[in-house]
C-alpha cells in the first residue's frame, strides 16, 4: 500500500488493516482501550519533549504518532459499535463551536475574564449534561493525571469561583506555615511517618499554588529544574572522573565545592 501521499482516509484504513482478525498484526489485534493507555501518554510526552527541545523539524512525526493514538481508539470503537472517528470530529468541532460564542455566534464580551467565565460556565453546563449528580467545579478533573498538573487544575477551578488569595503574600505565607508544620513532625520524638507524608503534600500543594499565582505551569517549572540538576549533575560527575575520585568516598564539603563550580561554570 505505500504511496507518495496519503490522506486521513488512508490512515483510517491502515489502522483497520492493522486490526483485521486474519490479516492483521498480532499486536494492535490484541490491544484494547486499556492497554493502549501508557502508549497514548508516553506519546504525548514525546511530543512535549520535541517542542521543548525546540526540535520542530521532528514535531509532524511525534504528532503523528499521537494521532495514530486517537485513530487506534476510534478502531476499537467502531468495532465495538460505541463509535467512530466521524463521532469524534464531531464531538470537538461542537464543543469547540459551544465554548467560543464570541467567534462563532457573535456574542460579545467586554474582556478576557468575561471569556474566560463563560467558558467555565459552559463547562459546569457540559458537566451537569453528563452527570445530574456532578455539582463541584472538581467533579471531572481526572484522578491519574500527574500529580502536579491535578493540583494546579484544581487550584484553577477553585480560583474560578471565587475560592482564591488576591493577593501574594498569604500564599508565600502558607508554605512557610506548611513547612513549619513538617518541622514540628520531625521534632517530635517518635515520628508519625503517615503525618509526614501528609506534611509534605501539604508543602507541595502550597508550591503549586504559588507557581500558579506566578502564572507559571508548575510541570514546566519542575522540568525545567530537573534539567539543570541533570546538566550541572553530569558536570560533577565529569569532574570527578577527570580527578580521579568517588563520590561516595567524598567529604560532603568537597561534593558541595564540585557543585559550586558546575554552577559557576554553567552560569
Amino acid at each position: 500500500m505505500k504511496q507518495e501521499s496519503y490522506s486521513l482516509d488512508d490512515l483510517l484504513t491502515i489502522m483497520a488493516a492493522l486490526r483485521d482478525p486474519v490479516n492483521g498484526c498480532p499486536w494492535d489485534q490484541q490491544q484494547t482501550f486499556a492497554s493502549i493507555v501508557p502508549h497514548t501518554l508516553e506519546e504525548a510526552y514525546e511530543v512535549a519533549d520535541t517542542i521543548t527541545r525546540n526540535a520542530l523539524n521532528e514535531l509532524p512525526d511525534e504528532l503523528g504518532d499521537l494521532l495514530f493514538q486517537v485513530v487506534f481508539y476510534a478502531q476499537l470503537g467502531k468495532e465495538q459499535a460505541l463509535f467512530d472517528f466521524n463521532d469524534v470530529v464531531q464531538a470537538v468541532s461542537e464543543k469547540l463551536v459551544r465554548r467560543h460564542p464570541h467567534v462563532f455566534s457573535g456574542q460579545v464580551f467586554s474582556s478576557e475574564a468575561e471569556i474566560k467565565a463563560n467558558w467555565e460556565q459552559t463547562k459546569a453546563e457540559e458537566r451537569q449534561a453528563l452527570d445530574a449528580s456532578a455539582t463541584s467545579v472538581l467533579d471531572d478533573i481526572p484522578r491519574n493525571l500527574p500529580a502536579l498538573t491535578r493540583a494546579n487544575k484544581m487550584q484553577k477551578r477553585c480560583s474560578a469561583v471565587g475560592f482564591d488569595w488576591r493577593e501574594l503574600p498569604p500564599v508565600i505565607d502558607k508554605i512557610h506555615e506548611e513547612l513549619d508544620e513538617v518541622m514540628a513532625e520531625l521534632a517530635h520524638s517518635t515520628q508519625d511517618q503517615e503525618r509526614i507524608a501528609d506534611e509534605l503534600g501539604d508543602v507541595l500543594f502550597a508550591c503549586v499554588n504559588l507557581v500558579r499565582h506566578l502564572k507559571k505551569d508548575p510541570e514546566a517549572v519542575l522540568r525545567g529544574a530537573n534539567d539543570k540538576f541533570e546538566c550541572r549533575f553530569r558536570a560533577v560527575e565529569k569532574a570527578l572522573a577527570t580527578d580521579g575520585k568517588d563520590g561516595r568516598e567524598c567529604s560532603a564539603e568537597e561534593l558541595d565545592g564540585y557543585w559550586r563550580q558546575a554552577k559557576l561554570d554553567q552560569g
